[in-house]
């Protein structure tokens, strides 16, 4: 009997609903767990479906670990999402609040998906590109909003290229920080701030 119920609740789930549980999943054991040591067969048996099931929704495990970092990105876009009328400088400590909260909690998952990228992998790298160009959009927005900063953009191509430049110094900046350095939290949330600040000042 409750082999049969499982089977129906399993047939209940849409498309897109078991994509989003297998997903679920995935960030779950990926932060968890270096990369190596997360199976496919624990994701599918996690998720009540067949590994055959699962490679049916992702090919390879390359290519679910590819979806679940940006699944994960695209949250932490909405999570950092800019509060209209919130001075930059505001929403700017309380976004990295929230985003090294995350990479702290996600490390293995931060770290793996870092590695791949520089390794070349080109399914990475694809996620890489599209989650950076939003970051990029979403923080040269807010900047654009900001009393403070938005004069600042009339004929100054160049903030571009600084925001760009800072995500790297953030990127790298969490990839040592990670490795066990000697900053808190808030000393790195305080050091990026200041570096985007300095930046587009």
């Amino acid at each position: 009997m409750a082999a049969n119920q499982g089977e129906r609740a399993r047939r209940r789930l849409s498309t897109g609903e078991r994509r989003e549980q297998l997903l679920t999943v995935g960030a779950k054991l990926f932060s968890e767990s270096p990369y190596d040591d997360v199976w496919i067969e624990r994701v599918a048996e996690i998720a009540g479906v067949s590994r055959g099931l699962l490679y049916h929704y992702f090919p390879t495990k390359r290519d679910f670990f590819a979806a679940v970092v940006e699944r994960e990105s695209e949250r932490m876009l909405r999570m950092t999402a800019a509060v209209p009328g919130v001075p930059v400088r505001e929403q700017l400590t309380a976004g990295l609040d929230t985003y090294l909260g995350y990479v702290q909690a996600h490390a293995h998952g931060f770290r793996a998906f870092h590695r791949a990228d520089a390794a070349g992998d080109q399914a990475v790298r694809r996620v890489y590109r599209r989650a950076l160009a939003a970051q990029e959009r979403q923080i040269l927005a807010a900047l654009a909003a900001d009393p403070e900063f938005g004069p600042a953009f009339e004929g100054a191509p160049q903030v571009r290229l600084a925001v760009r430049g800072w995500l790297a110094f953030t990127t790298a900046v969490c990839l040592e920080w990670l490795r066990g350095g000697e900053l808190s939290r808030e000393q790195v949330r305080d050091l990026c701030a200041r570096a985007l600040l300095g930046v587009i000042a």
